[in-house]
């Protein structure tokens, strides 16, 4: 069975696609069976993120139509053969609950790690992802808006009963929480009353499609975190020690 795992976000463009892609991209560089779903039927861009929007057939909305099977729909990697995408296609309209639970089981069965992107909000989109996964990550960023829609996420989240929520907060910046002007992690990890599973900086290399490049091993610590248990966290604040001993003095 896979570890069924819903990737959401209170507000949108706090880089939940970017985290789901390549959060996948790492489970499977660790030889892991991993399947990216994307579930935002009016956003849909997981296929863009992992370059793979050239490579589509079909999508999901044909295998509820039963035009096709599940394994004729997902594209596979064309450098991590254990990497699987199953696109959606806006415009298509929305899935109904029972073609959804189809789909995740028959995924449970082929893979270790099914990551699901659900549109960001606590709408129908998310309670179709959710309800289905035993596992959610909330993405967040450390500002004020940002925190208050991903408490009402986790809040949200306690009638689904998961075992585990986890949260990542993405866009960190280092000096910015050296001059006092942004929240540190930990204080947004307690803020949200939330298991932490990552940290990741703001950061130029993430080219426009949201993948990260190579030598970049910022998912790697946290596909890391969620699959052995470890707590490893990036160190975004000694390369600002200049500021904070300014800002001790």
């Amino acid at each position: 069975m896979a570890r069924k795992i819903v990737v959401t976000s209170g507000k949108g463009g706090v880089g939940k696609t970017t985290v789901t892609a390549n959060l996948g991209i790492a489970l499977a560089k660790m030889a892991l069976r991993v399947v990216i779903v994307d579930f935002d039927f009016t956003l849909n861009n997981l296929d863009i993120a992992v370059e793979a929007e050239n490579n589509i057939v079909f999508d999901m909305f044909d295998v509820a139509e039963n035009k096709c099977r599940i394994k004729q729909a997902l594209v596979q990697n064309k450098t991590l053969p254990s990497l699987f995408l199953l696109p959606s296609v806006a415009g298509k309209g929305n899935m109904s609950e029972c073609a959804v639970k189809t789909i995740v089981t028959k995924l449970d069965e082929m893979f270790d790690y099914v990551l699901i992107d659900c549109p960001a909000g606590i709408e129908e989109g998310f309670e179709r992802s959710a309800k289905f996964c035993d596992e959610a990550i909330i993405v967040c960023t450390p500002h004020l808006a940002s925190l208050r829609d991903a408490d009402k996420v986790a809040a949200a989240l306690i009638k689904y009963c998961l075992n585990d929520v986890k949260v990542v907060i993405n866009r960190m910046r280092g000096d910015l929480v050296a001059e006092g002007k942004m929240l540190d992690a930990f204080e947004v990890f307690s803020l949200l009353n939330a298991n932490p599973l990552g940290i990741i900086e703001e950061d130029d290399t993430i080219n426009c499609t949201g993948y990260v490049e190579p030598n970049d091993n910022t998912f790697d610590i946290l596909a890391n975190n969620l699959h052995n248990g470890a707590t490893d966290m990036i160190d975004y604040l000694s390369k600002h020690k200049s500021l904070l001993k300014r800002k001790a003095r």
